[in-house]
């Protein structure tokens, strides 16, 4: 099972290391009542973190069981998503770049 977490790649590098980290606490406290975060937790709790742009971004907050992330510092912009663990994703995750 894998954890996505989707960053804008508009994001200055110093706030997305701090998203990805708030993001992944988040998605967690959203669905820790669920089978899928025990399941989860029992194995490799692997995350995923990914650079999108503008379009993505949007795209991708139709895809359910998400947590969206805003900034105070970055006047609360939306600057991420992250969505509960699962086995399957959509083929379009398979194209978002990593954040590297």
């Amino acid at each position: 099972m894998k954890m996505y977490i989707l960053i804008k790649e508009s994001v200055p590098l110093g706030f997305a290391v701090l998203v990805a980290a708030h993001a992944s606490l988040a998605a967690y406290l959203k669905f820790k009542d669920t089978p899928d975060i025990d399941e989860w937790l029992s194995g490799p709790f692997y995350k995923v973190v990914c650079k999108v742009n503008t379009l993505e971004f949007e795209k991708a907050k139709a895809i359910e069981d998400n947590i969206i992330l805003t900034e105070s510092a970055l006047e609360n912009q939306e600057v991420a998503i992250a969505f509960k663990p699962r086995n399957e994703w959509p083929k379009s995750f398979n194209f978002y770049k990593l954040y590297r």
